[in-house]
């Protein structure tokens, strides 16, 4: 791990343990260049990575202000979302309109005479392809889905619809790249990746997107609590 990354990770560390009695700030550069033994380059990029995720902000002359509300996300940050929009763009690859096969019926709640979208977009962020996402939503919903909106923000287009996001549901599973997958990224077939299954709900429980994404370059962090009832469950 590089030191900025291990710094930022520490600092976050230190702001979740200590959520309820932290001061608002974390100390000055100079001090924490000091205290992890780094030059404060290294500390500056560290605290670059933590302003990214929204957990701190700078006020020039002023100090490093800790965000309220940060220790109660328990996704801290994964490879997309401490990335800015601007360095992130999207790809159209296909997009069709077609028939729900049953699993599909099944995630949205669908009849085997309704209509799905169906599209596939390249993932690029910092100009490095690095995901390849097939996705799926109801037609009926989101009729006038488009290339312009595929290449830009999902979630926002459902926002602009007039729908509330609710919360998602993800799975990760460590895969190998296929040969059509690394033509398409840019790799070589068989290179390490992650296979991110999410299914995106709406308020009240109707799911909008079902996504399979393989990313090649995937990392996350979260906190999560500790539950005593399922270690005494798995105990068993």
């Amino acid at each position: 791990m590089k030191k900025s990354e291990f710094i930022a990770q520490d600092l976050l560390s230190k702001i979740y343990q200590n959520s309820g009695s932290l001061p608002d700030k974390l100390p000055p550069e100079r001090q924490l260049a000091e205290e992890y033994g780094v030059s404060r380059f290294t500390v500056r990029k560290a605290l670059e990575k933590l302003v990214s995720i929204r957990a701190v902000h700078i006020v020039q002359g002023s100090g490093i202000y800790i965000n309220p509300g940060v220790s109660s996300n328990p996704l801290v940050y994964n490879s997309i979302t401490e990335k800015k929009f601007t360095e992130i763009s999207f790809k159209m690859l296909d997009l069709h309109k077609r028939r729900p096969d049953k699993e599909e019926q099944q995630v949205f709640d669908l009849n085997t005479d309704d209509f799905i979208w169906a599209f596939t977009r390249l993932r690029r962020v910092s100009q490095r392809n690095v995901q390849i996402e097939y996705s799926r939503m109801p037609a009926r919903e989101f009729g006038d889905l488009n290339q312009k909106t595929i290449e830009h923000s999902i979630q926002q287009y459902v926002l602009s619809k007039g729908y509330v996001i609710s919360h998602s549901l993800t799975r990760y599973q460590a895969v190998t790249v296929s040969k059509e997958q690394a033509y398409i990224l840019g790799c070589k077939k068989g290179m390490a990746a992650m296979h991110i299954t999410n299914r995106g709900f709406l308020q009240g429980g109707k799911v909008y997107a079902f996504s399979d994404i393989i990313d090649i370059d995937y990392s996350c962090t979260y906190v999560i609590p500790f539950n005593q009832d399922n270690l005494a469950f798995r105990q068993k």
